[in-house]
């Protein structure tokens, strides 16, 4: 995508109105503010190196079915890519949330109390670990939506 084309993106994101426990459109935006010059995204604790994005969809899938949790690859994926890029690191210091002082973080962009709230049992309490930051927010979307299969904008 070229610079101009995320400019818009960017644009069209900061403008969305659905704001929710957690979970921000804008948080993509990480990638597209440091490629048009704005300061890097930066992270308090910031995720373990290694891994790809789907080797940690794919980690959290398993433990997601043995917890009984809905979701799919597919439906991950694409939420995750919307979110934050595939960036681990991503924090959102923009919207509505971060103006409270809880600004959404990670991979699917989850504010702190939604993580603790949702927190699955044997995945790390860092809320940057790709892991953990999925597995949650997937726990999440499945008590408010019935499954991340069911997110197709920012929830």
């Amino acid at each position: 995508m070229q610079i101009s084309a995320m400019s818009k993106k960017f644009a069209h994101m900061t403008q969305t109105k659905k704001v929710s426990l957690g979970m921000a459109a804008a948080g993509a935006a990480v990638v597209a503010g440091s490629l048009v010059g704005a300061p890097a995204a930066s992270a308090a604790t910031p995720a373990q190196s290694g891994g790809t994005v789907s080797t940690w969809i794919n980690q959290s899938l398993e433990i997601m079915r043995a917890q009984g949790i809905p979701g799919s690859y597919e439906g991950i994926h694409r939420n995750l890519m919307r979110e934050s890029s595939g960036n681990p690191n991503a924090i959102n210091n923009w919207d509505s949330n971060a103006a409270k002082g809880i600004p959404s973080k990670g991979l699917l962009q989850v504010i702190d109390p939604t993580f603790k709230a949702y927190h699955v049992p044997g995945t790390s309490w860092n809320i940057y670990d790709p892991v953990a930051n999925i597995t949650a927010a997937c726990n999440y979307a499945a008590d408010r939506y019935g499954s991340i299969d069911n997110v197709n904008s920012a929830y």
